[in-house]
């Protein structure tokens, strides 16, 4: 299957606390199995220990080889976008111009109650913050906005990309969603344990039709499946006690909405699933595993193989 795979790295305190160790070998891993990049996720507050992802994506620069490093997903309303945009644009610089920001508002009112900004705004400040970044990362007009920095202060930010810096929006499928995933956005993330292969193909075929409306073409737009959590085993009672005693406390998920939404299983189950979703039209897969790294993507490239 022409499925491209990258690998979160391991920021989530699962079976055993993250350390530097834990982070480099994940990423140098991917890269020796060729995959085509390796991502941060972005949580204030989570159920789990979190260790700060474009942190991890600093410390990580030197050992990617010439994988792409992404965010999947930052959250520039908690962060603030002009914050965000000084962190993703030194990202950006150190990786040689290889980063892909993916942005989203998140889903978790606790990170706006730790920072202060009212949940009920998050899609307000979210289009404004994306206004903000784009005018940054590819030089459009500036834009005034309600809940940040004016146009004249934005453009004063330094240094700018030197090629720009590709948007990728989270969305777990809406309408309203993917109407803003075309409006703004140079690709599109949707979430693996919110969806399935044949949802994901339904809410490709609609995106598909939105990007027309915005005069851009559907074959050209990028997409990619973000938080695919990943434990290859025989043992199904391995499998399934994984479902139910680690990921689904941490994600808040039962058992059995996660079994057909996830790669944890077999290794024909993870290339059954992931095949149905190349079927779908899904370019780019980025695998998350559960404990274990170095194994889980090895077994991963095997079951599925990889295309940089």
């Amino acid at each position: 299957m022409a499925l491209q795979l990258a690998a979160h790295l391991p920021l989530v305190q699962f079976d055993r606390p993250t350390t530097r160790t834990r982070i480099l070998e994940t990423v140098t891993t991917a890269a020796e199995l060729d995959f085509w990049g390796i991502s941060a996720n972005d949580h204030v507050i989570f159920s789990r220990p979190w260790i700060d992802g474009p942190s991890a994506l600093a410390m990580a620069i030197p050992h990617a080889a010439e994988m792409r490093i992404c965010t999947t997903i930052s959250l520039p309303t908690i962060r603030g976008p002009l914050p965000l945009a000084k962190t993703l644009t030194s990202l950006d610089a150190l990786a040689d111009g290889r980063l892909v920001a993916g942005l989203g508002p998140g889903s978790s009112s606790r990170d706006y109650a730790a920072v202060g900004v009212p949940f009920e705004e998050r899609w307000q400040r979210f289009d404004e913050s994306v206004r903000i970044l784009r005018r940054l990362f590819h030089d459009q007009e500036p834009v005034d906005g309600t809940h940040y920095a004016p146009a004249a202060v934005v453009g004063e930010l330094q240094p700018r990309p030197l090629e720009p810096i590709p948007i990728w929006i989270g969305s777990w499928g809406s309408p309203a969603g993917l109407r803003r995933v075309a409006r703004l956005a140079d690709g599109w993330l949707a979430s693996g344990y919110n969806t399935t292969p044949e949802e994901f193909g339904a809410a490709r075929a609609r995106l598909d039709e939105e990007l027309e409306k915005e005069g851009k073409a559907p074959s050209d737009f990028e997409n990619g499946l973000a938080t695919m959590w990943l434990w290859i085993t025989d043992d199904r009672s391995k499998a399934e006690r994984m479902l139910a005693d680690v990921l689904g406390p941490a994600v808040k998920r039962d058992a059995d909405y996660l079994r057909p939404r996830v790669c944890v299983g077999s290794a024909e189950h993870c290339q059954d699933l992931l095949g149905r979703y190349a079927e779908a039209g899904l370019k780019r897969v980025f695998l998350w595993p559960l404990g274990d790294e170095t194994r889980q993507l090895q077994l991963a490239a095997e079951a599925i193989g990889t295309t940089s």
